[in-house]
């Protein structure tokens, strides 16, 4: 037995970790509906039992899985905030962090894997938006509600042309469309 089994047999909060993060993996490698718990047992390196032992349907272990990976947008989103507010709120700032931001696929993937599975899913809608919605919480005292929640549409549609484009966008591009959707600030404070 290696050390790993060993360590989520003693230890089943480690075990149902494990599960979650194979299923969110293969969300976002193959899909919400795609996903069975045979996949993820063989993922997560578990008896196929377990699954069912500590999510008591798939619906509930697939959930889990997109709350965790909403979970790393929003770790994301708090990283973009903190950054607009130690370097100002300027398109230029934004379309910045944004270009590194398409730079990680894996997080574009798993944005669009929470997306793709809220336009099939309405009680999943709420998860998928607050990205945005926090995002444009960031703008809006800079630039107003109005213009805020537009360069947060914006900036959804910028991570849907990533998952379809073979030409990504440059940050010129994305600072001067922002520039064009936000304005002069309505505040001076960066």
């Amino acid at each position: 037995m290696t050390d790993a089994v060993r360590r989520r047999v003693r230890d089943p909060q480690a075990r149902r970790r494990d599960i979650v993060a194979a299923a969110a993996e293969l969300i976002v490698e193959v899909g919400v509906d795609a996903v069975t718990h045979r996949m993820i047992a063989a993922r997560a390196g578990v008896p196929l039992g377990a699954t069912t032992q500590y999510f008591a349907t798939l619906d509930e272990l697939r959930g889990e899985a997109l709350q965790s990976l909403a979970a790393d947008v929003d770790a994301r989103i708090d990283g973009i905030r903190t950054a607009l507010a130690e370097r100002g709120a300027t398109p230029a700032v934004l379309a910045e962090l944004l270009v590194q931001g398409l730079a990680d696929a894996r997080a574009v993937d798993a944005d669009r894997a929470v997306v793709t599975a809220a336009v099939y899913d309405p009680e999943l809608r709420s998860l998928a938006r607050r990205g945005s919605e926090r995002l444009a919480d960031a703008l809006a005292e800079r630039y107003g509600r109005s213009r805020a929640v537009a360069a947060a549409v914006f900036i959804d549609g910028i991570l849907w042309h990533a998952c379809i484009s073979d030409d990504p966008l440059t940050t010129e591009l994305i600072e001067s469309a922002l520039a064009g959707i936000l304005g002069a600030p309505t505040t001076t404070s960066d």
